[in-house]
């Protein structure tokens, strides 16, 4: 299995199943980039309740835009994962076009299936649902595009283990 824990600074702990057979590109970049400590003290940049937690921004901003691109795993760009986003399932952000995604990524709050074959989902949280619904409860300002943390919760540590090789990362400039 491919694991992900996300401990927060509070202690609290979202732990995930990634599925690296599914999603290999995805899967694999998040496991590198996790286990370089990039996410480490980062916040959640962007809660909208009911929908998603976003992070992952190296400014914390999520306009910022990563160093490196993601061929997108999912169905619109030729890629059909079967990963959908219910509540609990993580996934990369991206700009409107389809290989966009970097460092930046989301956790569904509720079932958010408008997002199914647009986004690459990449795995489904098995534990930490309270820590979810206590991130997506706090408060936030801006337009819902922002929706930014009056306090952001930061991320301690995020890593990955897996019991199998992860494929080599491939990205795009």
């Amino acid at each position: 299995m491919t694991e992900c824990i996300i401990t927060m600074s509070d202690g609290g702990v979202m732990r995930f199943e990634l599925f690296p057979d599914k999603a290999p590109i995805t899967v694999a970049s998040f496991a590198q980039v996790a286990n370089s400590g990039f996410y480490d003290a980062l916040a959640f940049c962007r809660i909208v309740e009911g929908y998603v937690i976003q992070g992952g921004s190296p400014d914390d901003d999520i306009m910022t835009d990563s160093d490196f691109h993601l061929v997108g795993e999912f169905k619109e760009n030729g890629h059909d994962t079967g990963i959908d986003h219910r509540r609990g399932a993580i996934s990369m952000a991206r700009d409107d076009a389809p290989d966009t995604a970097g460092t930046q990524f989301f956790i569904c709050h509720r079932d958010a299936h408008k997002l199914d074959g647009r986004y690459a989902a990449f795995g489904y949280m098995l534990e930490g649902f309270d820590v979810l619904d206590r991130l997506a409860a706090l408060p936030t300002s801006g337009p819902e595009t922002w929706n930014k943390p009056l306090d952001m919760p930061r991320m301690a540590t995020v890593r990955v283990t897996s019991d199998q090789p992860l494929p080599e990362v491939t990205r795009l400039p």
